[in-house]
């Protein structure tokens, strides 16, 4: 027998490694470090900009001209994710004051008592709420066109879903699917229907009956899919994808074993009021003011501090719990700028442009049956780029509005490719500032929301992709 030292194989060491997801920074920083390769490979070009739509920042499409290349250098590259986070501080800034906003309203035990007493009132028929919820969001959504207010909605309805045995999966399908669907289907959505016609130069909101039957359609896939999969979790709560990360969740909000109903001061029956009436402020301010993540911030600091001391806590006690709240979204917030860094590389040097330009060329490629599903593709890939609607608009719709008329796609079908293409990756790509915010929020992390929403894109895809062959044949104009 040699003399050496034998190794004996241990259990352990048979195991295969089970091979993880890296975290969201990891896939990020690989994205940036994509896009600044590509600076390198990529001709650098530009649009020249003129005057567009309620004085926003359109391109003209036939201006595309090569500039010299300005490939990303050791120092561009660094200052990629700190310039991301300047320009995402809106969304960033809210991510963290809602945050700390909702964990003031929990110390004063305001939410704990709302929970339980829509707990009991649900308790034997909890799975409707999911439904209800999902219709009020996306008709909210279809009508003004404000996905970022699943920021707001994910921490109402989280204590009450974990509450009725569901999870923060449940909490973050509800808001962030049905927002998508009316947003996506935009039926008199300013952001991105009313915009995108405006730019077409067809009449605002004409089409609406196709949009109609395709809200209805996608609205009612998404309540299936959240539903199906709640039950699942109601049954059986270890099915859940996010067991783990709902422990201290379910400690804090399971009522099952609750007999007597915690009592509420009357302190905290004027805070309840006060808290009403500032909701009622945010959704008239939203309405009539144009009031945006800025505006939100601000009344939600007000609120915090007005129902705390309403409450009963001291100056201390609510700032403490502002910092809890921001400690627990920090990640997600964070993570919002990282992701901004993608598109400051893209911009910085100058490929941006050159890739819209590129796609475009690529639609007039397509055979004419399919050249609407092109437009939509090519929409959903810059989606990853340019997550924001409006933003997404400007850039596109300047170039895919007349290339409809040469390749012979409605410009009714090309605003239609656009809104699909735009809104189905918001939830999907880490790119999508609010969409990883809320998230954050809900403590679900993002390689398990894929998990979760990737078969239902998937079928979305299909449903877009039915819908724009029909316009396309039927050649649709409204």
């Amino acid at each position: 027998m040699s003399a050496e030292k034998q190794h004996v194989p241990t259990p352990e060491n048979n195991k295969k490694k089970k091979f993880e997801i890296p975290h969201i920074y990891v896939i990020l920083f690989v994205f940036i470090v994509m896009a600044a390769i590509a600076t390198y490979f990529v001709p650098a070009g530009t649009f020249d900009e003129v005057s567009g739509p309620d004085g926003r920042t359109a391109i003209d499409p036939d201006s595309y001209q090569r500039v010299a290349s300005d490939p990303t250098g050791v120092t561009d590259f660094m200052l990629a994710i700190p310039q991301g986070l300047v320009d995402a501080a809106e969304v960033v800034s809210f991510t963290f004051i809602i945050g700390g906003m909702f964990m003031v309203l929990r110390k004063t035990g305001i939410i704990e008592i709302a929970v339980d007493r829509l707990t009991r009132k649900f308790k034997n028929k909890s799975v409707a709420v999911i439904p209800i919820l999902m219709i009020l969001f996306a008709m909210v959504c279809s009508l003004i066109g404000t996905q970022e207010l699943s920021l707001v909605y994910v921490p109402v309805i989280l204590p009450l879903l974990i509450a009725l045995n569901y999870d923060s999966m449940t909490a973050a399908g509800v808001a962030l699917i049905a927002t998508t669907a009316g947003f996506t289907t935009g039926v008199l959505n300013p952001i991105n229907t009313g915009l995108g016609q405006q730019i077409a130069g067809i009449p605002v909101y004409t089409g609406i009956g196709l949009r109609g039957a395709l809200f209805i359609i996608v609205i009612v896939t998404g309540i299936v899919w959240v539903v199906r999969y709640a039950k699942r979790v109601q049954n059986n709560p270890e099915l859940s994808l996010t067991y783990e990360e709902d422990h201290e969740k379910r400690k804090l909000y399971h009522s099952t074993e609750k007999t007597v109903k915690p009592t509420i001061s009357s302190r905290q029956k004027i805070a309840s009021v006060v808290t009403v009436v500032f909701f009622g402020i945010l959704v008239y301010g939203v309405l009539n003011q144009g009031w945006f993540m800025m505006e939100m911030s601000g009344l939600f600091i007000v609120m915090g501090i007005v129902v705390g001391l309403i409450a009963g806590l001291n100056t201390t006690q609510i700032c403490e719990g502002f910092n809890q709240g921001f400690r627990d979204v920090l990640v997600g917030a964070i993570i919002v700028g990282v992701a901004r860094a993608v598109a400051v590389v893209m911009e910085e040097g100058q490929i941006m442009d050159t890739i819209v330009n590129g796609l475009g060329q690529t639609v007039g490629e397509i055979p004419a049956l399919f050249s609407a599903t092109g437009m939509f593709v090519v929409q959903l890939l810059f989606n990853f780029l340019v997550p924001s609607g409006s933003g997404q608009a400007l850039v596109t719709m300047p170039i895919m509005a007349p290339l409809s008329d040469i390749i012979g796609v409605t410009r009714q079908t090309s605003v239609l490719a656009y809104q699909l293409g735009d809104g189905l990756g918001n939830i999907l790509f880490p790119t999508s500032g609010y969409f990883m915010a809320t998230l954050a929020l809900a403590g679900v992390p993002w390689h398990k929301w894929v998990r979760f929403y990737f078969p239902l894109f998937l079928i979305w895809i299909a449903i877009a992709f039915v819908f724009l062959i029909i316009a396309q044949a039927i050649q649709w104009t409204g």
